[in-house]
């Protein structure tokens, strides 16, 4: 009989952050450990996790130096019944440094990761005043960003990068789109524009640089790609004005898509549109200008969705469904086959539409249309 082999993967601690340190090794190789005992301890930027062992048997390692950066489903190691597995398979599959060498870097003394390299660029920070004594991750430069008091100092780089994008909006969704552009790797964000949090402020580590006011003077210092971070669920005009600021400065909307989400090959997506984790965009769907797919959304065949649609999480629109613009669908809103419902309407969270709604009507939370 084969005997069984238990392959050890880094587990996905955030679905936004794949990379992560493998702060230490609590065992040896070849050690014979037993089952729920604590292999490894790794962090992202935001958490702390623990590998432990599934079953009882002998550990044989691929990653054997703690202080690394690895990434989720890369391979640990082994758990063998075997004592005598053969170590040279795993030498095979042990990272090169050209693997390894974009999620870390050594600088000098300075040993620094991928993360935290690039926000010492947004922040326009000197290198060579970080410690030298430790690893720098993203989550530890944010503390030495708070410690020394750069957050109450405005942070407008005179350096312009033209593919860096605005972030309108500093609240909630805000920071949802800050992870979203973050785990998509498509854009560089340059700052956060909010007209109550202070200047020079971090959200998630972004400075705040500047006010709706400001849209005009950043345009010609070089910016021109700005994401809509005012979800407008209390009054969608808010949401709406925004992207009239933004084009009236001549500000470009950039569609973006968490890596998690599936669109459908002959979906379309309009300008500015925003697609979050595991949300999915089905065949010949329609999504307009502005419109937001929230996480775990589900938008199937044939669907038309005017211009601004919030779709909230965990809703469900059947085939053929049309929305009109600017209207809220709630949280778990169920919507059927081939239902119209008309621009500027609110349905409430966990509501049952099963026939068609006119513009600018309110259907209850939890309700069914028509009663």
């Amino acid at each position: 009989m084969k005997e069984q082999i238990t392959p050890i993967y880094f587990p996905l601690i955030n679905p936004n952050e794949a990379e992560m340190m493998l702060v230490s090794i609590a065992v040896q190789q070849g050690q014979v450990v037993e089952m729920g005992q604590v292999l490894a301890t790794v962090e992202t930027t935001k958490a702390t996790s623990e590998i432990i062992a599934e079953n009882r048997g002998y550990i044989f390692l691929v990653h054997q130096q703690a202080g690394v950066m690895v990434r989720a489903g890369d391979l640990f190691g082994y758990l063998s019944p075997n004592p005598q597995f053969e170590v040279q398979n795993i030498q095979r599959e042990q990272p090169n440094a050209a693997q390894t060498s974009t999620e870390a870097a050594e600088i000098g003394n300075l040993r620094i990761t991928a993360p935290a390299q690039r926000l010492a660029k947004q922040m326009g920070i000197d290198l060579s005043r970080l410690p030298k004594d430790e690893w720098i991750t993203e989550q530890r430069l944010r503390r030495w960003i708070e410690e020394e008091g750069l957050s109450t100092r405005p942070s407008v780089s005179a350096e312009i990068d033209s593919s860096g994008l605005l972030i309108f909006g500093g609240g909630g969704h805000g920071k949802s789109l800050i992870e979203l552009i973050r785990a998509s790797g498509q854009h560089l964000i340059a700052g956060v524009i909010d007209d109550n949090k202070p200047l020079g402020s971090l959200i998630l580590g972004v400075p705040i640089i500047g006010r709706s006011q400001d849209l005009p003077a950043l345009y010609q210092r070089g910016y021109r790609l700005m994401v809509n971070a005012v979800g407008g669920i209390g009054d969608i005009s808010q949401r709406i004005a925004v992207f009239e600021h933004g084009r009236s400065a001549g500000f470009a909307f950039p569609t973006v898509i968490h890596p998690t989400a599936f669109i459908e090959e002959s979906a379309i997506l309009g300008e500015g549109a925003q697609v979050f984790p595991h949300a999915y965009v089905g065949s010949d769907a329609y999504i307009g200008f502005g419109a937001i797919i929230n996480t775990g959304a589900i938008v199937s065949h044939d669907c038309q969705l005017g211009d601004y649609v919030n779709l909230s999480p965990g809703s469900i629109l059947a085939g053929e469904v049309v929305i009109g613009e600017a209207t809220l669908i709630g949280m778990g809103v169920t919507v059927n086959l081939r239902v119209k419902i008309g621009a500027r309407c609110r349905i409430g969270n966990g509501a049952i539409v099963k026939q068609d709604v006119p513009d600018h009507t309110i259907v209850r939370a939890g309700g069914i249309w028509p009663s």
